[in-house]
């Protein structure tokens, strides 16, 4: 099971690396008005929390032979296959979960900050 959350948290991970990368690029561009870059930032942020909202509902429906997890997984420490679809779907979920809730408390920052910024006038 250890091994399960090891690899969903590095498959998820990646994932919101890239998608922060992204999120990060877009707020350099706009750097010349930190309070818009940081708009775009909360903006792009809480749409990648929803992202993950999503894929932790399709988590509990999704085959567990088609997951990311799974193929990264070692054959011989591979759940049986009555207990594969609970396990994978619970795991994942799990994932999904925790760096929604990671990822919204980065957006909620980036809001307050561009609030900051268009209440000093900046």
């Amino acid at each position: 099971m250890e091994e399960m959350r090891r690899i969903a948290f590095e498959i998820v991970q990646r994932a919101c690396l890239f998608g922060s990368l992204t999120i990060f690029c877009v707020m350099v561009g706009m750097s010349f008005e930190p309070r818009l870059a940081f708009q775009a930032g909360g903006t792009l942020t809480t749409l990648m929390a929803l992202i993950l909202l999503y894929k932790a509902r399709e988590a509990l429906t999704k085959d567990y032979r088609r997951t990311e997890m799974w193929l990264y997984l070692p054959k011989d420490i591979r759940p049986p296959e009555a207990h594969a679809q609970w396990a994978s779907s619970t795991i994942l979920r799990d994932t999904y979960l925790t760096f929604a809730l990671w990822t919204s408390a980065i957006a909620i920052a980036m809001w307050a900050v561009a609030l900051l910024f268009a209440l000093a006038g900046v």
